[in-house]
């Protein structure tokens, strides 16, 4: 265990490396790889986001894609498409860009959502169904995924189902002073990617994956999920709270806290660390919240300290 959540460590410090400034961010975004989910970044443009989705690919030796979204992209682009030879008089099948083990989908917002629907069944599922032949995709399977800020120039809505379907949504934002000092600083002709080198194996990934599988949580911390989730759907100031699936990553993503924490068990500190990064996608205001200036930010921390947690002398293994 110690030797896999070294090489993981290590793996983040590579991408640390080209990525200044945002430990935390990159650490939730390894909490997923880990815990198997999806990640939306809602962000603007040019904080380096393709970077940071590339150093994640070459540090763990993961197939890496990107696909910019605009209006013109088809479903196809993703699936993949048959196309017919003369010389063999046959159509053969092209893979979309969705065959890979990191896909980087860049300004989803942009495309249409006709487009956008077509990475339902993969994200869900891991595989896609093509003029009625379901074929897998390669394991393990990650989708990190940009959407420009709402109401942007030829953006549109992301269907609640498929926000859903990310585990975990967070922003990049702006570097400190420091890190754009440093970047500043840092650039010459060799490109910072190139300093990033694999240091864990794709099968090590998924071994680790099914390690994390096997972390202990307690009753009590799993009632404890289910409260954070279940007091969304009764707050006052929220229209919608998050669903059955937010309790299914609340579980997931704090196990893998957990193991990256050096234990075999969940405490509850590793749930309410990660919740805001489960729910904040899945909650929308109602109209009292929006005129009160009241944001999501405040109802999760209402949430998370009005929720009781276990007692902090409770064994948790």
């Amino acid at each position: 265990m110690d030797a896999e959540r070294d090489k993981i460590l290590n793996a983040m410090e590579q991408v640390g490396g080209v990525i200044f400034g945002k430990s935390r961010e990159i650490r939730e975004i390894m909490l997923a790889i880990l815990a198997n989910g999806h990640v939306l970044l809602e962000d603007i443009p040019g904080v380096g986001k393709t970077t940071l989705a590339l150093a994640f690919s070459r540090s763990m030796s993961l197939d890496f894609r990107r696909i910019q979204f605009t209006p013109d992209v088809l479903p196809s682009d993703l699936t993949g498409f048959s196309v017919y030879r003369r010389e063999e008089e046959k159509f053969v099948y092209q893979e979309g860009n969705v065959f890979c083990n990191l896909l980087l989908a860049d300004e989803l917002n942009r495309t249409s959502p006709k487009t956008q629907s077509a990475l339902l069944e993969v994200m869900e599922e891991r595989k896609v169904t093509v003029e009625g032949v379901t074929r897998e995709v390669p394991v393990p399977f990650f989708v990190i995924a940009t959407q420009n800020p709402s109401g942007a120039a030829g953006t549109q809505r992301l269907p609640e189902a498929q926000v859903d379907r990310f585990m975990m949504s967070l922003s990049i934002g702006y570097p400190d002073r420091e890190s754009e000092l440093n970047l500043a600083k840092g650039i010459g002709y060799e490109d910072r990617l190139h300093s990033v080198r694999p240091v864990l194996e794709r099968k090590e990934l998924l071994d680790i994956q099914r390690e994390i599988c096997e972390v202990y949580i307690k009753d009590s911390v799993y009632r404890y999920i289910v409260s954070l989730v279940r007091a969304t759907r009764e707050h006052s100031r929220l229209l919608r709270g998050g669903s059955p699936r937010a309790t299914i990553a609340l579980v997931r993503l704090s196990r893998a806290a957990a193991w990256l924490n050096g234990r075999d068990y969940v405490t509850p500190g590793d749930v309410a660390e990660q919740f805001p990064y489960i729910i904040r996608h899945r909650i929308s205001l109602n109209g009292g919240a929006e005129m009160e200036n009241v944001t999501k930010e405040d109802i999760i921390q209402d949430i998370t300290e009005s929720v009781e947690r276990p007692p902090l002398g409770e064994k948790m293994r």
